[in-house]
């Protein structure tokens, strides 16, 4: 490899500095693992969350809160219920990953959120709990629907090739910060709604 200027020593740091550089993209790229095609199942999974998503935002905005007496409540939770279930069948990099543990999450915060509405111990604060297990299941959806999303879209040059891009973090925790938000001012709302 010639540079124009033959100095001694030079040409050969060069060649190891980018034989080392290579070596470490190599490295990285084999560390990142194309996301593989989705199943059928997968689909089915991917547009059952997809309409719950649409279901549970609009419930939010109309209604302030998620509850089983809202008929778009309802098909939320329905599809979240379906879309969890669907989620453990589904193993991309062999073995339980993250996106199942969002799973069985998301299953506890709905079996948490119709229980406590059955006990009459805690009628008091039945409604904040059950709208932050249902409020807190959007957010369980978020995070899979964006890593997915990114991870694949657009077809052929996704935006993100690694699952463990910084970006993703700072989606996961905007989320959260939303949620939290957003949980706050449901608590306001019901604790107005009880003094009405």
């Amino acid at each position: 490899m010639g540079f124009g200027l033959a100095i001694p020593g030079i040409d050969r740091k060069l060649g190891q500095i980018t034989e080392v550089a290579y070596t470490a993209v190599i490295y990285d790229i084999k560390k990142t693992r194309p996301m593989p095609e989705i199943t059928l199942l997968g689909w089915i999974h991917t547009i059952i969350a997809i309409i719950a998503l649409i279901a549970g935002f609009y419930t939010l905005a109309v209604y302030k809160v998620i509850t089983p007496e809202q008929k778009t409540g309802q098909l939320y939770l329905i599809c979240t219920l379906i879309a969890a279930v669907t989620a453990l069948m589904i193993y991309k990099h062999d073995g339980f990953g993250p996106a199942h543990g969002l799973a069985v999450l998301t299953l506890l915060a709905l079996v948490g959120g119709f229980v406590v509405a059955k006990i009459k111990v805690f009628a008091e604060v039945a409604e904040y709990f059950q709208a932050f297990c249902f409020s807190g299941t959007l957010l369980f959806h978020m995070i899979p629907a964006i890593t997915d999303g990114l991870l694949r879209l657009p077809v052929g040059d996704p935006i993100l090739t690694n699952p463990h891009d910084p970006m993703l973090k700072k989606f996961y925790l905007a989320f959260l910060v939303i949620f939290l938000a957003g949980y706050v001012m449901q608590f306001l709302w019901l604790k107005k709604q009880k003094k009405c």
